[in-house]
């Protein structure tokens, strides 16, 4: 059954110290719009995130794709503008390997994600030590707490994760109930009986658009709010087609806080 608890409700026992801080975030930013900025330069990624910030609860990178690439150019400001508009991190990796191996992959290399990435992902098919490895990581990198989704469920027309794929997954999940601090799913997860508060963020929300010929499959803000979502991902919606990072950040932003109360009854 889909939660109507505030999200400052569920940040008072959340055992997940950065569930804990983005739960407090969107109740007093009054938002659940997490951007997700998929673009090649450092300056169109800062440029959009200064312009979305003030209407998010966090930002989604893939910082991989970012063709001009450094620490000092381009983590060191993004981390500035989080604080400047008060949102947080999440690189959206989708590790997906040997626990051994995704803990380097986390710590190391070009990007050092463990550093600097409040929030990162993984998928299910490796198994639990694929969890064991990046928390060791985090543990090793930085004092700071660091949190992990799942990948439960994808967006995409044909994807494989459903079903058994999922129930294992959501298995995983349970492995760690402070580091995993929930999904990327399209639904509730459940997990309340056995004392999860499992976050729901969800990929694949338009306010106008069904799809996007490539296999991405669009929902409304209200069908997934509804159904368990927490966080609306949203990414061309926010700022492709010439749209106005401005005022589809406001409109995406008003949308997502006013499905989340009416969930909540208010």
């Amino acid at each position: 059954m889909v939660t109507t608890q505030s999200y400052t409700q569920r940040a008072e026992i959340h055992p997940s110290p950065v569930a804990q801080r983005l739960l407090r975030l969107m109740d007093s930013k009054k938002t659940n719009l997490c951007a997700s900025v998929d673009v090649r330069t450092t300056s169109e990624l800062l440029s959009l995130i200064d312009k979305l910030g003030p209407y998010i609860c966090l930002v989604k990178t893939h910082i991989d794709i970012v063709d001009d690439f450094s620490y000092e150019g381009t983590i060191v400001p993004l981390l500035e503008l989080s604080k400047k508009h008060n949102f947080m991190v999440f690189e959206d990796r989708k590790f997906a390997d040997i626990g051994n191996t995704v803990r380097s992959q986390y710590v190391g290399g070009a990007y050092k994600i463990a550093q600097w990435s409040d929030i990162t992902n993984a998928h299910g098919v490796t198994g639990a030590g694929v969890v064991q490895g990046l928390k060791q990581g985090a543990q090793e990198t930085t004092q700071e707490p660091r949190g992990l989704l799942m990948l439960a469920e994808l967006s995409s027309k044909g994807s494989l994760a459903f079903g058994e794929y999922t129930d294992k997954t959501v298995e995983i999940a349970k492995t760690d109930k402070e580091f995993v601090i929930g999904f990327i799913a399209q639904r509730d997860m459940g997990g309340r009986e056995e004392g999860f508060d499992w976050l729901i963020m969800t990929p694949g929300v338009g306010l106008d658009d069904k799809g996007d010929g490539l296999g991405q499959q669009y929902r409304t803000v209200d069908e997934v709010v509804s159904t368990g979502t927490d966080i609306i991902i949203v990414g061309r919606g926010l700022f492709g087609k010439g749209r106005d990072p401005d005022v589809e950040g406001k409109r995406y932003r008003d949308a997502g806080w006013a499905a989340y109360q009416k969930r909540c009854g208010n």
